[in-house]
């Protein structure tokens, strides 16, 4: 479902991201893993579109992100780390105005609203204003407005990030009520969090993967602590050199 192959981002001279390749497969949940800075964040746009590459290829559901951007946003959900909110505006006519942005059919719209009500427990704060929810309920409605338009891809940046433990608790198990039918991809630095929720791993270090398996597999014999304290301390130089001689070549 998607297909990341020699990604690259660079601002001047800085590699925020070099050579990034790997998939994730329709009903998997992939937690995408690295240290803050790692370049979590930048990887994540570039496949949402938010953000062009400098080099490299995303390919969602068999369609390019940068050749058929309409298309590729039509099939993801994205909550970024800060959830796009407007504070003035209550659950119901902020998430119809977000129905209405990502383009859907009005007849449609009302019965979605309604849906991603009910899947994100959000149904007893519908008339409240955004800006009185707590953290937990403000992170679930931008997490409805990303299943708006029940599109099968969804990329969630952080999603439980300043939460309380109770709060983590209700969006992991969302989480995973989320699946069925869909790709999702779960970027965070919290280890518990990919354990109890993720199916597979990718690793990223100094803007480099360095580590692509199943989860059971990476876990068999030892804790995914341990894996990824080993997967960061590898030597990313060599990549970063060869990436570079990549570049300066005609």
């Amino acid at each position: 479902m998607i297909e990341v192959a020699n990604l690259s981002k660079r601002y001047g001279d800085r590699a925020a991201i070099r050579d990034v390749s790997f998939t994730a497969q329709t009903g998997q949940i992939l937690g995408f893993l690295g240290p803050n800075g790692a370049g979590k964040t930048t990887t994540m746009r570039i496949i949402t579109g938010f953000m062009p590459a400098t080099s490299g290829t995303v390919r969602v559901d068999g369609f390019d992100v940068f050749e058929q951007s309409s298309e590729v946003r039509r099939r993801i959900g994205y909550l970024p780390e800060n959830p796009p909110l407007y504070n003035d505006m209550a659950a119901v006519p902020y998430l119809r105005f977000a129905a209405k942005l990502k383009g859907m059919n009005r007849a449609a719209i009302e019965d979605a609203i309604e849906r991603v009500l009910h899947t994100c427990g959000l149904t007893e704060v519908r008339h409240r204003l955004l800006g009185h929810l707590s953290k937990g309920f403000r992170q679930r409605v931008g997490l409805a407005q990303a299943l708006i338009h029940d599109p099968p891809v969804l990329i969630l940046d952080e999603p439980t990030i300043g939460l309380d433990p109770r709060q983590i608790i209700e969006i992991r198990s969302l989480i995973k009520t989320l699946r069925v039918q869909r790709t999702v991809v779960l970027s965070t630095h919290i280890l518990p969090e990919v354990s109890q929720v993720c199916d597979k791993v990718v690793v990223i270090n100094e803007g480099c993967v360095v580590l692509e398996d199943q989860l059971a597999n990476l876990t068999r014999t030892r804790t995914l602590e341990e894996v990824f304290i080993e997967a960061i301390s590898r030597d990313t130089s060599d990549g970063a050199r060869a990436a570079a001689a990549a570049e300066e070549q005609p």
